[in-house]
Protein backbone atom coordinates (compact mmCIF):
# COMPACT_ATOMS: atom_id res chain seq x y z
CA UNK A 1 0.00 0.00 0.00
CA UNK A 2 0.97 3.41 -0.76
CA UNK A 3 0.13 6.32 1.56
CA UNK A 4 -0.54 9.88 -0.74
CA UNK A 5 -0.54 12.71 0.98
CA UNK A 6 -2.15 15.67 -0.08
CA UNK A 7 -3.10 19.37 0.83
CA UNK A 8 -6.23 20.87 -0.72
CA UNK A 9 -6.46 24.92 -0.01
CA UNK A 10 -10.24 25.38 -0.08
CA UNK A 11 -11.12 29.41 0.53
CA UNK A 12 -14.80 28.69 2.05
CA UNK A 13 -13.64 25.97 4.55
CA UNK A 14 -14.34 27.49 8.07
CA UNK A 15 -11.57 28.31 9.96
CA UNK A 16 -12.33 25.86 12.56
CA UNK A 17 -12.08 23.28 10.02
CA UNK A 18 -8.25 24.19 9.22
CA UNK A 19 -5.63 21.52 9.36
CA UNK A 20 -8.43 18.83 8.63
CA UNK A 21 -6.92 15.62 8.62
CA UNK A 22 -9.58 13.50 6.03
CA UNK A 23 -8.16 9.59 5.52
CA UNK A 24 -9.70 8.56 2.48
CA UNK A 25 -9.74 4.54 1.48
CA UNK A 26 -11.51 2.35 -1.21
CA UNK A 27 -12.51 -0.38 -2.70
CA UNK A 28 -11.59 -3.38 -0.66
CA UNK A 29 -13.50 -6.26 -2.18
CA UNK A 30 -13.03 -8.18 0.52
CA UNK A 31 -13.14 -11.96 -0.61
CA UNK A 32 -11.06 -11.84 -3.81
CA UNK A 33 -7.82 -11.52 -3.04
CA UNK A 34 -8.27 -9.63 0.31
CA UNK A 35 -8.49 -11.50 3.94
CA UNK A 36 -9.07 -10.46 7.11
CA UNK A 37 -5.37 -10.66 7.87
CA UNK A 38 -5.35 -7.86 5.05
CA UNK A 39 -8.36 -6.12 6.04
CA UNK A 40 -6.24 -5.68 9.46
CA UNK A 41 -3.43 -4.06 8.12
CA UNK A 42 -5.45 -1.69 6.15
CA UNK A 43 -7.08 -0.54 9.49
CA UNK A 44 -3.94 -0.07 11.14
CA UNK A 45 -2.12 2.13 8.11
CA UNK A 46 -4.95 3.94 8.79
CA UNK A 47 -5.06 4.53 12.68
CA UNK A 48 -1.38 5.47 12.45
CA UNK A 49 -2.15 8.52 10.67
CA UNK A 50 -4.56 10.04 13.52
CA UNK A 51 -7.57 10.83 11.43
CA UNK A 52 -9.62 13.48 11.83
CA UNK A 53 -12.07 12.23 9.43
CA UNK A 54 -12.02 8.53 7.76
CA UNK A 55 -14.09 8.05 4.41
CA UNK A 56 -14.55 4.80 2.88
CA UNK A 57 -16.04 5.16 -1.41
CA UNK A 58 -17.28 1.93 -1.80
CA UNK A 59 -17.10 -1.68 -2.94
CA UNK A 60 -16.44 -3.32 0.94
CA UNK A 61 -16.69 -6.57 -0.96
CA UNK A 62 -16.20 -8.38 -4.05
CA UNK A 63 -19.77 -9.91 -4.75
CA UNK A 64 -20.77 -10.90 -0.66
CA UNK A 65 -19.86 -11.24 2.84
CA UNK A 66 -19.27 -14.90 2.50
CA UNK A 67 -20.56 -15.34 6.59
CA UNK A 68 -17.09 -13.15 7.71
CA UNK A 69 -20.12 -10.63 8.70
CA UNK A 70 -18.64 -10.33 12.20
CA UNK A 71 -14.74 -10.44 11.61
CA UNK A 72 -15.02 -7.17 9.40
CA UNK A 73 -17.46 -5.37 11.93
CA UNK A 74 -14.77 -6.26 14.59
CA UNK A 75 -11.87 -4.59 12.04
CA UNK A 76 -13.58 -1.69 11.47
CA UNK A 77 -14.29 -0.58 14.52
CA UNK A 78 -10.69 -0.06 15.47
CA UNK A 79 -10.60 2.43 13.04
CA UNK A 80 -11.61 5.95 14.68
CA UNK A 81 -11.25 9.51 13.95
CA UNK A 82 -12.49 12.63 15.68
CA UNK A 83 -15.45 13.85 13.73
CA UNK A 84 -15.84 10.42 13.19
CA UNK A 85 -15.98 7.51 10.00
CA UNK A 86 -18.09 7.55 7.07
CA UNK A 87 -18.95 5.15 3.92
CA UNK A 88 -21.36 5.12 0.65
CA UNK A 89 -21.76 1.62 -1.19
CA UNK A 90 -20.21 0.70 -4.41
CA UNK A 91 -21.74 -1.22 -7.41
CA UNK A 92 -20.13 -4.29 -6.04
CA UNK A 93 -21.77 -4.34 -2.63
CA UNK A 94 -25.42 -4.55 -4.42
CA UNK A 95 -24.06 -7.49 -5.84
CA UNK A 96 -24.67 -9.94 -3.13
CA UNK A 97 -27.01 -8.40 -0.51
CA UNK A 98 -26.79 -4.74 -0.13
CA UNK A 99 -28.48 -4.27 3.05
CA UNK A 100 -26.08 -6.73 4.79
CA UNK A 101 -22.83 -4.83 3.61
CA UNK A 102 -24.86 -1.53 4.35
CA UNK A 103 -25.13 -2.84 8.17
CA UNK A 104 -21.40 -4.10 8.61
CA UNK A 105 -20.79 -0.88 8.13
CA UNK A 106 -22.66 0.98 10.63
CA UNK A 107 -21.71 -1.83 13.44
CA UNK A 108 -18.51 -1.31 11.87
CA UNK A 109 -18.42 2.35 13.09
CA UNK A 110 -19.19 3.58 9.61
CA UNK A 111 -22.15 5.75 9.05
CA UNK A 112 -23.35 4.53 5.50
CA UNK A 113 -24.82 7.69 3.55
CA UNK A 114 -27.31 6.53 1.51
CA UNK A 115 -28.27 10.21 -0.44
CA UNK A 116 -28.21 11.88 2.93
CA UNK A 117 -25.68 14.00 4.95
CA UNK A 118 -24.50 15.27 8.57
CA UNK A 119 -23.25 18.35 10.13
CA UNK A 120 -19.80 18.07 11.46
CA UNK A 121 -19.68 21.32 14.32
CA UNK A 122 -16.94 22.37 16.13
CA UNK A 123 -17.65 25.75 18.12
CA UNK A 124 -20.07 27.71 15.84
CA UNK A 125 -18.82 26.78 12.33
CA UNK A 126 -20.04 23.30 10.79
CA UNK A 127 -19.38 21.69 7.35
CA UNK A 128 -21.70 18.77 5.76
CA UNK A 129 -20.51 15.68 4.54
CA UNK A 130 -23.05 13.96 1.88
CA UNK A 131 -22.97 10.26 -0.03
CA UNK A 132 -25.15 8.76 -2.31
CA UNK A 133 -26.24 5.82 -3.89
CA UNK A 134 -23.84 4.00 -6.77
CA UNK A 135 -23.84 5.61 -10.18
CA UNK A 136 -24.33 1.49 -12.10
CA UNK A 137 -26.43 -0.36 -9.37
CA UNK A 138 -28.14 2.88 -7.03
CA UNK A 139 -30.23 5.49 -7.88
CA UNK A 140 -27.72 8.50 -6.07
CA UNK A 141 -29.64 11.37 -5.50
CA UNK A 142 -27.31 14.94 -4.64
CA UNK A 143 -30.54 16.74 -3.78
CA UNK A 144 -31.59 14.52 -1.19
CA UNK A 145 -28.36 14.42 0.17
CA UNK A 146 -27.73 18.24 0.52
CA UNK A 147 -31.22 18.83 1.66
CA UNK A 148 -30.76 20.34 5.09
CA UNK A 149 -27.18 21.51 4.31
CA UNK A 150 -27.20 25.64 5.12
CA UNK A 151 -27.04 27.57 1.74
CA UNK A 152 -23.50 28.41 2.44
CA UNK A 153 -22.10 25.75 4.24
CA UNK A 154 -18.88 23.87 2.63
CA UNK A 155 -19.80 20.66 1.44
CA UNK A 156 -17.74 16.89 1.16
CA UNK A 157 -19.42 14.64 -1.04
CA UNK A 158 -18.71 10.88 -0.90
CA UNK A 159 -19.85 9.04 -4.14
CA UNK A 160 -18.35 5.39 -5.29
CA UNK A 161 -18.12 6.77 -9.31
CA UNK A 162 -15.84 9.21 -10.22
CA UNK A 163 -17.75 10.70 -12.96
CA UNK A 164 -20.45 11.38 -10.25
CA UNK A 165 -18.41 14.37 -10.42
CA UNK A 166 -20.29 16.36 -13.13
CA UNK A 167 -23.74 16.32 -11.76
CA UNK A 168 -22.13 17.59 -8.02
CA UNK A 169 -20.13 20.05 -10.06
CA UNK A 170 -23.37 21.74 -10.31
CA UNK A 171 -24.18 21.28 -7.46
CA UNK A 172 -22.95 23.35 -3.95
CA UNK A 173 -19.74 21.02 -3.38
CA UNK A 174 -16.36 21.38 -2.75
CA UNK A 175 -14.92 18.36 -2.52
CA UNK A 176 -16.27 14.97 -4.06
CA UNK A 177 -14.31 11.71 -2.80
CA UNK A 178 -14.67 8.30 -4.89
CA UNK A 179 -13.23 5.42 -6.11
CA UNK A 180 -14.63 2.79 -8.32
CA UNK A 181 -11.84 2.90 -10.84
CA UNK A 182 -8.64 0.78 -9.54
CA UNK A 183 -6.84 3.69 -11.39
CA UNK A 184 -6.98 1.21 -14.19
CA UNK A 185 -5.10 -1.82 -12.24
CA UNK A 186 -2.84 -1.85 -15.01
CA UNK A 187 -1.09 1.36 -16.23
CA UNK A 188 1.15 2.21 -18.83
CA UNK A 189 3.74 5.45 -19.06
CA UNK A 190 2.51 7.99 -21.47
CA UNK A 191 -0.74 5.77 -22.00
CA UNK A 192 -2.37 5.59 -18.78
CA UNK A 193 -4.96 2.90 -17.66
CA UNK A 194 -5.42 0.16 -20.07
CA UNK A 195 -8.91 -0.68 -18.99
CA UNK A 196 -11.99 1.55 -17.71
CA UNK A 197 -15.09 0.84 -16.25
CA UNK A 198 -18.50 2.58 -16.89
CA UNK A 199 -18.57 5.93 -14.77
CA UNK A 200 -15.10 5.66 -13.93
CA UNK A 201 -13.62 6.72 -17.26
CA UNK A 202 -13.31 10.20 -17.08
CA UNK A 203 -11.56 10.71 -13.89
CA UNK A 204 -9.71 7.62 -13.47
CA UNK A 205 -7.13 8.50 -10.81
CA UNK A 206 -5.93 11.13 -8.77
CA UNK A 207 -7.18 15.29 -8.65
CA UNK A 208 -9.09 17.28 -10.97
CA UNK A 209 -10.69 20.50 -10.92
CA UNK A 210 -14.72 19.94 -12.60
CA UNK A 211 -16.88 22.11 -13.60
CA UNK A 212 -16.97 24.93 -15.91
CA UNK A 213 -15.49 27.40 -13.46
CA UNK A 214 -13.66 24.02 -11.90
CA UNK A 215 -15.70 24.68 -9.03
CA UNK A 216 -15.78 21.49 -7.66
CA UNK A 217 -12.48 19.06 -6.16
CA UNK A 218 -12.45 15.79 -6.92
CA UNK A 219 -9.96 13.21 -5.68
CA UNK A 220 -10.51 9.43 -7.53
CA UNK A 221 -8.33 7.25 -4.83
CA UNK A 222 -6.70 3.81 -6.95
CA UNK A 223 -8.42 1.44 -4.34
CA UNK A 224 -6.66 -1.07 -1.92
CA UNK A 225 -8.60 -4.27 -3.24
CA UNK A 226 -8.56 -5.97 -7.15
CA UNK A 227 -11.54 -6.95 -9.05
CA UNK A 228 -11.97 -9.20 -12.23
CA UNK A 229 -8.16 -10.20 -12.27
CA UNK A 230 -5.62 -10.33 -9.01
CA UNK A 231 -3.48 -7.89 -10.72
CA UNK A 232 -2.01 -4.47 -10.53
CA UNK A 233 1.46 -3.19 -12.31
CA UNK A 234 2.50 0.35 -11.68
CA UNK A 235 -1.21 1.07 -9.71
CA UNK A 236 -0.36 0.81 -6.21
CA UNK A 237 -3.02 0.26 -3.72
CA UNK A 238 -3.73 3.55 -2.09
CA UNK A 239 -4.69 5.27 1.32
CA UNK A 240 -4.90 8.90 1.16
CA UNK A 241 -4.28 11.88 3.77
CA UNK A 242 -6.09 14.78 2.96
CA UNK A 243 -4.99 18.14 4.95
CA UNK A 244 -7.84 20.80 4.42
CA UNK A 245 -6.40 23.95 4.93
Amino acid sequence: MQVERISLSFPTLPEAFKGLRVVQFSDLHFGFHMDIKQLTKVAQTIQAEKPDIVCFTGDLVDYEIGGQDQEIRDVLRTITATYGCYAVLGNHDYYGDVEEVADVLEEGGFHCLRNKGVRLQRSNQSIWIAGVEDMWEGVPNLKTALQSAKKEEWVLLLSHAPDYADVAASEAVHLQLSGHSHGGQVRLPIIGPLASVPFGVKYPSGLYQVGTHKSLTLYTNRGIGVSVQPIRFMCRPEITVLTLI
